[in-house]
């Protein structure tokens, strides 16, 4: 089959249409909260170094590093929470829009501190989300 024989195979394939649903942007199974808490437990991690350290450059580099992975948990949770959560969970799990309001707020907090309590609060409240997301899966 030549490759024009096959474009306009697909021309003519691509008239009738396809009818295709997922409950969010990809078929499910591409999102998970795990890759939010795996930067939060690198935020906890830098944090428990940098107080445990005397070395001024290693802090820098802690911090550097807490920093980064803060705002990469940010950018998990606002990926999962604007694509994969919907209106319907929304009004099943009323608190929802506080947790990730939350765990945002924390992880932007993490950035500021070297607490390890923020980093705990934060990584409560990713378990608080990923328990509802696991419960929408079902």
């Amino acid at each position: 089959m030549t490759l024009l024989t096959r474009i306009n195979a697909l021309l003519d394939a691509s008239t009738k249409p396809l009818v295709a649903s997922a409950h969010c942007d990809l078929p499910c199974g591409v999102y998970d909260p795990a890759q939010a808490k795996i930067e939060a437990q690198s935020v906890k991690g830098c944090m428990e170094k940098y107080n445990a350290s005397s070395d001024e450059d290693f802090k820098i580099r802690a911090t550097f590093i807490k920093e980064e992975r803060a705002e990469l948990v940010k950018h998990h949770l606002w990926v999962l929470w604007t694509d994969y959560f919907k209106v319907d969970h929304l009004k099943a799990y009323p608190n929802l829009h506080d947790l990730f309001w939350m765990a945002t707020k924390s992880a932007g907090e993490a950035k500021k501190t070297n607490d390890v309590n923020v980093a705990d609060r934060l990584l409560s409240e990713i378990d608080a989300i990923a328990e509802i997301f696991w419960a929408t899966k079902k």
